[in-house]
This record gives C-alpha cells, structure tokens and sequence, in this order.
C-alpha cells in the first residue's frame, strides 16, 4: 500500500497542478518522511506518508526528475514569491540544519548522478554550485565509507560512482554554459579542482591519524589521485592561468608546514602508502613530475649562502618526507625518479634539491653511499652520451654537469666511488668529446668537470681562461664555490637577516627635514642609493654628502631634458608655432615639405614635418566618414608618406608613418591601396620604405576584415658592442625602430600559418572520433530572427549611416589582383633586362636582386608573407575559389621552384648570407600554400581546387613532397638551419598534409589525378 501511495503522488507531481499550496503539499510529506522537512513549511503536510514508507535510495531519484522536468520550469517564480524554493532544492541538497544528518550525505550523492545525468538548466547549475560548498569531497567520503552500513564492495562501487560524478562537474557545466554566458565562480574548471584537492588534503590528514580501515581507504583515495591525473590536476609546470587546477600549488604550502611539525610521521607515513598502492605508473609519474616543478627554487640558482643552502635542504626533506627515501630497491619510484630527473631540464637549483634527497642524509641521517654511487653513474651515462653532447642545449649540458659534479662533492676526497668515477672509460670518452666540441661554453662544461673530478683525487689539472663573463664562465665560478661544501649539511634555522647588511643612515637633525620626512613616506633603494657614512665629529650638520662619478666631465642631456629645455619660453621669443593641420590637403602639404621660410620667425621644415606625422593617422580615421575629402588626397598622402626619410632623427618617426600607412589603406582602400602597390614596384625606393608599404597592406587588409592586429613587434633590446651602446632609452628606441619593420608580417605569417597546422590536428582527431563526425554532421544552421519593424522604419524616414567597406568587397579588385598582375609584369621586365646585358662583365652586367630591389630574397619573402596575410583575410570574398586562390598558389609554386634572376645561379656575394635568405623564400612560398590549401578547404573543403586546378594542386604536392624528402634524408637546404629549418619542416608537412585531405576527398572525380 506504501509504494502506491508514493506512486499516486508522483502521479500528481507529473499532471497539471492547481495552485502553489497544493504543489507543497505534495513536496513537504517525503521531506517529513525522511526527517529533512523545514520546520516553516510542516504546516502544507496536510497528508503525510507513513513513517520509514519513503526510501532514499529507491524513491528519491525519480521525485528529482520530475523537480527538473516539472516543477522548476512551471513553478519557480511562483515559489520564489512564496519564499519556498526551498523546499524543492531540499531534495537535492539538503540546507545547513540537516547537513549533519546521514540521509543528507546519501541526498548530495543521489543528487550528483540525477543533475549530471540530466540536460543542466540553470537551476541545476545552481544546485551543483551549492552541493560543491556545502557536500565537499570529504563529507561525501564520510557518507560511504563511515555513516553506511552496506558491504564493502558496494561501498567501493559507490565511492567510485562518486568520484566519477565529481570529476565531470566542471566540463558539464562550461558545455551547458557555452561561450556566452559566465560559469560559477565554485564550479570554474581551477577553483573547484583546486578545492578539491584541499578538501583531500584534509581527509589524508584525519584518516593518517585512524587504524580502523587504513587499507580500505588507501584504496578509495588511490582511485581518487588515479582520476585527479586524469583530469589534469597534477600538470608538468606552475598553471600560469586561474582556470588551470594545480593540486600542489593549492596544497603545497599546507603540506609544506607539517614536515617539523610534532606527531606528523603518520601523516606523511600514509602519503608513502597512498603514493605506492597508485594502480598506474604513468599516474605516479606525472604526480612526481608536478611535485618537480612546484618546489620552490632560489635566486641565483647557485647561492652558496647558509640561507640558500637551507632552503635547498628543506625542499629536500620535503621529499624525503612525502615520497620517502628513495633508493634502487624501490623499484617504481627510483626508476621514474631518476628518468625525470635525467630526461628533463630542470634548473641548477632543482639539481642541488635531487643530489641532497638522493643521498638520504637530508634529514640527519648517514649519507648513502650506494645510491649515491649508482645515482652518480647514472648521471654520467647521461654526461657522457653521443647524444647529448652534441644535440643537447647549453642549458642542458650545464644541469648534467651540475648534477655530475654535485654528487661527486658529496663523496670524501679520494674515496672509491671518485677513483672509480675518475678511471671509468665513460667518463674518459666524455671528457675527450667535450674537449673536441666546437662550442666554447659546452667545452667549458667538460673542462670543468675534469678538472674538479681531479682535485677532488688530490690531483692537480688547469686548463686556464676561466676569467671573463661570457661562454658559461660565470657558471663554472659559481659551481667552484657551491660545491666546497654540502647543501645538505646546511643549518635549517639560520634567519634571512643574517644576510643583509648594516646600512647606517645618518639622522635628520633640522625640524624642516624631520616634519618633511613625516608628511611624506620616501621609499629609498639601497642598492642604488650609496649613503656617506659618518666619520667622527661633523659640526655642520645641515651638509650630507653624496657619492659622485669620478670622470669630470658633464653628462649629455638626454631627450627628456632636451625637450624641457626647447619649450622654455625665454628661449623661444617671437617664435611660431607650428598649426596643426585641420585639412588633408594641409597634411600632405606638411608632409612634402619644401616650403621657404618668409621670415626667420616661421616654423622650419622639420617642425612642420614632426607636426604632420603626429597628426597624420589620427586626421586620416576622421576624415574617413567625412564627404570624399579623404577618398581625393588618399594618393598624394600614399606619395608624401612612402618617401620619407628620417633626415631629422624625429623620435617615433618609423612607428608614426606606419600608422599613418595603416590608417591610409584601412579608411581609403579603393584608393591608396592601389596607388601603394604601383609605388611598391617602382625601383627609386628603399628596402625600409618598401617593408613600410607591405605592412600597410598587410595591416589595413586585417584591420579592414576585422582581424587582430598586434600592438607591438618591435624585439627586446639587443647589445651587441656594449662599450659603444648609446644610453638606455635611446638603444631601445633605434633597436626597436630598425626591425620593427621587418617582423610585423613575419610573426603574423607564423601565427597564421600555426592555425593552420593547428587546425589541422583538430581535423584529424574529429575525423577520427566517430561520435564528434555525427554531431558535424547534425549541425544545423540557425534561422534567422524575426526582427519587428520599428514605426521610423515604417515610414521610410530611417537614415542609414554610411557603409563600411569589408576587405571581401575589396580584396580582389584593389589588394591581390593589382600586386600578384604587377609582380609578373615587373618579373618579365627586369628577366627582360638581365638577358639584355647578359654578354656583359662587371657593373655594366644588370641584377634584378640586388641589395633593396624586389627580387631581393629578403624583401621577396617578406613580400609573400604579405600576400599570404592578404590571402588569409580575403577567405569569405565572392572571387576567393575562382580567381585569389588559383592565381596566388600558382605564384607561391613558381617563386618555390624556378629561378626568378641570373643571380641566383651566381656565387658573387657571401655564402651565409645567401643562403639564409634563400631559406626564407622557400619557407614564405610554403607558408602562403599553406594558407591558401586551408581556405580552400574551409571554404568548399577543397572542390574547386582539387577538380578544376588539379594539375596545380599535384604540382604543389610534388614540390612540397621533394622538399619534405629531402629533409628527411638529411639532405641540407640553403639557409636551413635552426628556426629556418623548423619552420620549413613544420610547414611543409602541413602543406603535404592539406593536399593528402583533398586528394583524398575528391580522388575520384579528378581526370588523370595519378
């Protein structure tokens, strides 16, 4: 009779209700049943259940389902009114008054599975928001393991349907949410991950301390860690991110300050066991490593300080303590710990930390001799390998070094493990190929190592030029001094302060000086601030003196000051300034210049021209809604900027013409893009004016289809010749200025072209997923809303703004057809030229590639790299598959594959040079191919290219086919090497593959495909 009691109630739930007061009635009498009724809402409980006749585990999982289905989307304003959502949101998490009571932990699990199980509505993500603070991990393992009476092997079940459940909160609801909406804060993938693992840390430190079921629970929290893994709470290196989860980075700092605590062994003792029973290396693997990379480091790496050298033992106890003392007869751990130790690059300081575990002595006790020994030969295999001493990085050599070195230093001198170390013919073999290696600093390492291998043997070995601060000498210092003594028999309770120094500072003795220092709070560096110590009795002690330079001479006024001095107005009588232009044709009058001066007191031509390129772009964008005043002088302005020249040293000159180019081309593209390319082919201008005119393009195509544009390429300031480095602010700005130009397209290229290889693996993997190709292929598009007319519509009195023009309106006609048509005729005409005077000897004999021209490689390449950006911004432009795509891969194979000059054929300039900007026509000509196959493929997956150009696109896959043989083979291309050889490969194989995928989808239907 019970059970259809509960049935007829459901039944009612499920069809249409009369009123609120009816709907809590039938709510509040399973509540009374299992005693998590409020007491406010026991007066609507006008028909109460018998008692014990409701069961959680049989009953409550479908009155949740029809809450979800039924009752919040047709009664939730209506509760709310009421004040009774409550109640509803009782049978999934129970309220603060209850959360101590058993059923309520059995309530939070059924609840897990019936919300995650279910599509999740916003009242849902609510629910799970409140079951994450409320019912931690902690309480839910309370609610199986201890308040549950049932078998052990159903609690095991359960425990893991928990943990299943836990884990998938995050990514349910970010896909629930999507794009558009804002998640949590509690149920953010890093915030509830890294809650979690606190909430683990805790349940480990109050079950380390109980006997009663400790294998039971090892188990349970073995599965949870397994999991953790999985989900990526334990990553390689420090999340740099909030929403990446890092369980050391949230639990460290706690774990960290038991390791001296009083009665802690049992705590850490359960971590061993835990870490032990993992069911899968791989899991204790990425464990160690996260453990790795999230101990704390020192600065330098190499301080020999007593403090430094404390904090490098603590960080070892830390590990001696959590994972144990490692040693060869712990199979899993020693292997997995010295393969990361050895097959990562660590830093200098992470290589004191693992010596100092190693050699077991970092808690007090007696080294161990023989892990340390065996830990020692395995360093040296590393050290002396074929492999790492030629392939492996400066920063790589110097780690296995240090490591190699370190763990000999623990070692008595001349004890049996150095004389073995010392005779070994590993070690002799690696000292000889350090000596013959061609870099300085890598044969420094081996130097080194050779020669505190033999004094540690009471032998004396000295190769001389350790002076210096270049090729790693530094470093071998360092290393000298660290390793005269051990970081592991450093004092653990030495304070910071004994390390800094007594700075005296001698007191204010005038009330003006003291009320000053009152009022004001001064923060003074004392590492840049040198204060006169007082020596004897000074009686006027109003004077303090200062440190001061030795050299006599003025320092020079830097162009802060200069610019203070030139507005000084007692310097400046009866001088004008310079008008700010307020029309264009003013502008391009200023920028032309030539202009006389009628009177000494008239502005000059460099005033007029700093004050033209400070109001050149931001004229320009507002001219560009203004009539056609902008659309007239749009080529006079392209003339007047392009050939500038920075005659005067005006600061910012570079930048502000190229905002001024960028802007031009973005408000005026019908009009100064074509002008641009014109200019562009004409032999009068430089290399720098020409990189000018390609980022124009470049930037006003993104900026035109709405594209990112980066704020900044210019590249950290470089130092070649310190001694002649100008000051500080004026070496960045002339760095900065001289290749600012020549990486802004070079890194959006790559990072375009990285998208495309990028994309490319997400093809795979979704092609590959057979679940991920159904819903592809369900998706539909969505119509569009029906939008109602307003009453300014009606009438036919609406006035639209003006149009803005889109790069697909204009990509064609004005941006790719006028440069790819230009370049062949103006690639005839200078071949035209070369056969001309071909017979010729000496200067009268014409190069088309020469220093600044076109067909130079440097500028070809960055002008293909533009193309390439034009290509990519133009993919939703109506000529894209019949005309940009064709035109621009049959220009990108012919510039890849045949001569372009008699130069090239020619050995009359330096090798290196040569080759490097070969490299780079050949990587700028794959990357456009590549761009270019991945539109077409985005487009109409590859139709028109793969059955219309099909002869093209096998040429294109030969070609790159060749090329991708070729490096394989180990076969060498000019300029190939380093990032140029990377870029190559990677692109490439990109190319090869984007052909493979439309080939591969439309093999049939192409003639002659073979």
């Amino acid at each position: 009779m019970t059970s259809d009691e509960i049935q007829d109630l459901l039944n009612r739930l499920q069809a249409p209700i009369d009123d609120v007061d009816a709907l809590l009635g039938y709510l509040t009498a399973p509540l009374e049943s299992i005693g998590l009724l409020p007491p406010l809402f026991k007066q609507f409980n006008v028909q109460p259940l018998p008692p014990s006749s409701f069961k959680v585990s049989k009953h409550l999982v479908r009155f949740q389902r029809l809450i979800l289905q039924h009752v919040f989307p047709t009664w939730d304003s209506a509760l709310k009114r009421k004040k009774a959502i409550v109640l509803a949101e009782q049978y999934f998490c129970p309220d603060l008054f209850c959360n101590a009571l058993p059923v309520s932990g059995e309530v939070a699990l059924i609840a897990h599975s019936t919300l995650l199980s279910s599509p999740l509505s916003l009242h849902a993500i609510g629910l799970l928001e409140r079951l994450a603070n409320e019912y931690p991990l902690d309480r839910l393992y309370d609610t199986i393991f201890i308040q549950n009476q049932q078998p052990s092997q159903e609690k095991e079940l359960a425990w893991n349907d928990c943990v299943r459940n836990l884990v998938m909160v995050p990514s349910k609801v970010a896909n629930a949410i999507g794009l558009d909406g804002t998640i949590p804060s509690p149920l953010e993938n890093g915030t509830y991950f890294n809650r979690m693992g606190v909430r683990l840390e805790k349940l480990i430190a109050r079950l380390s301390r109980e006997k009663k079921g400790r294998q039971a629970s090892i188990q349970a929290l073995s599965y949870l860690l397994n999991k953790l893994v999985n989900v990526g709470l334990f990553p390689s290196s420090p999340p740099i991110s909030r929403t990446q989860p890092s369980f050391f980075q949230a639990t460290l700092a706690t774990i960290r300050s038991k390791v001296h605590s009083e009665g802690e062994k049992a705590y850490f003792e359960y971590w061993n066991e835990l870490l032990d029973s993992l069911p899968s290396s791989l899991s204790l693997q990425s464990i160690l490593v996260s453990l790795f990379a999230s101990l704390e480091g020192i600065h330098p790496p190499m301080g020999n300080s007593p403090v430094q050298r404390g904090k490098i033992r603590e960080e070892a106890i830390l590990l001696s303590k959590l994972l144990g003392i490692v040693r060869p007869a712990k199979q899993e751990l020693w292997e997995i710990s010295t393969s990361l130790i050895l097959s990562r690059n660590w830093s200098l300081a992470h290589a004191r930390i693992f010596v100092c575990w190693v050699s077991a002595a970092a808690l007090g006790g007696p080294l161990d001799v023989e892990t340390l020994d065996v830990f020692m030969q395995a360093v040296l295999g590393l050290w002396s390998s074929t492999e790492h001493v030629k392939h492996s990085l400066l920063s790589q050599h110097q780690y296995a070094s240090t490591l190699l070195l370190l763990s000999a230093s623990y070692f008595l001198p001349n004890s049996p493990p150095i004389n073995a170390l010392t005779f070994s013919s590993l070690f002799i073999d690696g000292i000889t190929k350090y000596l013959s290696h061609q870099d300085t600093a890598i044969r420094h390492c081996g130097m080194l190592v050779a020669e505190e291998t033999a004094r540690m043997c009471n032998k004396k070995l000295d190769f001389g030029g350790w002076e210096g601060d270049d090729a790693g000498r530094p470093w071998a210092r360092s290393l000298r001094e660290l390793i005269r003594a051990r970081d592991v028999d450093a004092e653990l309770d030495v304070p910071e302060e004994a390390l800094v120094e007594d700075v005296e500072v001698e007191e204010l003795t005038t009330a003006a000086a003291a009320q000053s220092l009152a009022d004001q709070e001064v923060h003074v560096d004392s590492d840049q601030v040198n204060f006169a110590t007082p020596v004897g009795y000074d009686s006027d002690d109003s004077l303090t003196g200062y440190a001061s330079d030795a050299s006599s001479e003025s320092s020079s006024p830097d162009l802060e000051e200069l610019a203070e001095i030139e507005k000084d107005p007692t310097l400046n009588i009866g001088k004008k300034k310079v008008a700010r232009p307020v029309y264009l044709k003013q502008l391009g009058d200023m920028l032309r210049g030539g202009v006389k001066q009628s009177s000494p007191d008239d502005p000059q031509e460099v005033d007029r021209l700093e004050m033209g390129l400070n109001c050149a772009e931001e004229l320009i964008r507002k001219k560009a809604s203004y009539g056609t005043e902008l659309a007239e002088n749009a080529v006079n302005l392209v003339y007047a900027l392009l050939s500038l020249n920075d005659n005067y040293d005006l600061p910012g000159f570079s930048s502000k013409r190229q905002g001024a180019m960028n802007a031009l081309v973005a408000c005026a593209p019908r009009q100064a893009a074509p002008s641009l390319i014109e200019e562009f082919f004409k032999n009068q201008y430089s290399a720098d004016q020409r990189y000018v005119a390609l980022n124009a393009l470049a930037m006003g195509a993104r900026e035109l289809a709405s594209l990112p544009i980066p704020e900044s390429t210019a590249p950290a300031a470089r130092v070649e010749f310190p001694s002649k480095m100008l000051p500080p602010s004026m070496h960045r700005r002339y760095i900065a200025a001289s290749q600012a130009d020549r990486e802004l397209v070079p890194l959006l290229m790559d990072t375009i072209s990285r998208s495309a290889i990028e994309q490319q693996r997400q093809s795979d993997a979704a092609n590959r997923e057979p679940t991920i190709v159904r819903e592809k292929a369900l998706r539909i598009k969505k119509a569009a809303p029906i939008s109602e007319a307003t009453k300014r519509d009606r009438l036919g009195l609406a006035i639209s703004p003006p149009k803005k023009t889109t790069f697909t309106q204009v990509a064609a006609e004005f941006f790719i057809a006028p440069l790819v048509n230009r370049f062949w005729l103006f690639l005839r005409e200078e071949q035209t030229r070369e056969q001309r005077t071909a017979h010729l000897e000496g200067r009268s004999k014409y190069r088309g590639a020469g220093t600044g021209l076109i067909l130079n490689p440097l500028i070809l390449s960055h002008f293909l790299r533009t193309l390439g950006i034009l290509v990519n911004a133009s993919q939703n432009a109506p000529e894209w598959l019949a005309i940009i795509a064709p035109d621009t891969l049959e220009l990108a194979v012919s510039l890849g594959t045949r001569p372009i000059s008699a130069s090239e054929t020619e050995d009359d300039e330096e090798e290196g040079t040569k080759e490097e900007k070969e490299a780079s026509v050949i990587s700028s000509a794959l990357e456009l191919s590549l761009v270019i196959l991945d539109g077409c493929l985005i487009v109409d997956d590859g139709r028109t290219l793969g059955l219309e150009h099909t002869t093209l696109l096998l040429g294109v896959q030969e070609w790159a086919g060749k090329i991708f043989e070729s490096l394989e083979q180990g076969l060498k291309i000019s300029g190939g090497g380093g990032m140029q050889e990377a870029r190559i490969r990677s692109t490439t194989a990109g190319v090869l593959l984007k052909v493979d995928e439309i080939i591969s989808r439309w093999k049939r239907s192409m003639l002659d495909w073979r």
